[in-house]
């Protein structure tokens, strides 16, 4: 019975032995996490690089030390997404490589994503965004377009309504000739603006396309393709009126023998055009042509005859010369 109870006695005070070498052990390594946490808040102003690492060793020595240590964690997993932030930031400010700061700004976002910061990662998402905007119009201004096109995709598939790239796409629409492209990418630009605050963004854009399809309907003109024209020239139209519009317009109708519209047009640009008798001469004689065209001789002769002047002098000389007016 004796023996018992010394053996008894002994498995209690062995118990009693490894609880406290357990509690020991807990408490020093809780202690070596607390450690590395104060590496980490130490480094947050002068290394965040080392911050961040002190931080992420916190979590991993928080995971094998338990429930003692998830106060740790949670300090940690609340600092980490901020410290990335950082990062970012400061790659982006210092104007490092694009290459750099697109990289940092992913890490950021996904390292947001993982400890669920929507905050820190929503503000990663507009430095990405910065990022391959940047990089867009480093490559549009080195004339590299199908990168600069893949880059200013990326920004909008992150971000719709950035219409800074809406417009550079329709930029580069633009100078590859393609027109039906550019006409799609520069009404999507113009429907996305406000109308009041935007006001200057949509001149700009508007007389931009006008000229770009008035200058298209001028050269298809010269290519005796009118049908064509008249389609480029209706484009222009669609984003403005001006008095040279109003000028191609009557001569593409004149030559397709529509004279009706040839006099009006000719006309509408008169009545646009407030300079002097050389200014007004290339619309006297889109309304001579016109005028003669349906038979008015008397109104073509003295159309022709306000004609003569600057680079029109020969041909309207030449057109009453033909219909016989008076000199």
């Amino acid at each position: 019975r004796k023996r018992k109870m010394k053996i008894r006695r002994f498995i209690v005070a062995a118990a009693g032995i490894a609880a406290f070498f357990s509690l020991s052990l807990s408490a020093q390594e809780r202690n070596d996490v607390i450690a590395v946490y104060n590496e980490g808040a130490k480094a947050i102003q002068s290394d965040v690089p080392a911050a961040i690492t002190a931080f992420e060793k916190v979590i991993t020595l928080s995971d094998q030390v338990g429930e003692s240590a998830d106060d740790l964690k949670q300090k940690a997993v609340q600092v980490l997404p901020g410290l990335y932030y950082k990062l970012a930031a400061t790659a982006y400010n210092e104007k490092k490589p694009t290459a750099e700061i697109i990289s940092a700004a992913k890490l950021a976002g996904s390292m947001a994503e993982k400890y669920g910061n929507t905050t820190y990662g929503a503000n990663s998402q507009k430095i990405l965004v910065n990022g391959y905007y940047r990089m867009a119009t480093e490559l549009f201004s080195a004339n590299d377009y199908d990168n600069a096109m893949l880059a200013f995709d990326s920004v909008l598939t992150l971000n719709p309504d950035h219409i800074a790239s809406i417009y550079n796409k329709a930029l580069i629409y633009r100078n590859r000739e393609e027109a039906d492209l550019f006409e799609q990418t520069i009404d999507l630009f113009l429907a996305k603006l406000d109308p009041e605050k935007d006001a200057d963004k949509s001149a700009q854009a508007k007389g931009g396309a006008l000229e770009y399809f008035r200058a298209a309907g001028s050269k298809a003109i010269s290519a005796d393709q009118l049908d064509q024209a008249l389609e480029l020239l209706g484009k222009a139209a669609k984003y403005g009126d001006d008095k040279t519009l109003f000028y191609f317009f009557a001569d593409a109708y004149n030559k397709k023998n529509n004279f009706a519209e040839g006099a009006a047009y000719a006309q509408k640009g008169l009545d646009l055009e407030t300079g002097d008798a050389e200014a007004k001469a290339m619309f006297y004689y889109q309304l001579a042509v016109a005028q003669a065209g349906q038979g008015n001789t008397g109104a073509a002769c003295e159309s022709f005859r306000n004609a003569q002047y600057g680079p029109f002098a020969e041909a309207a000389k030449a057109q009453r010369t033909n219909l016989k007016c008076d000199q």
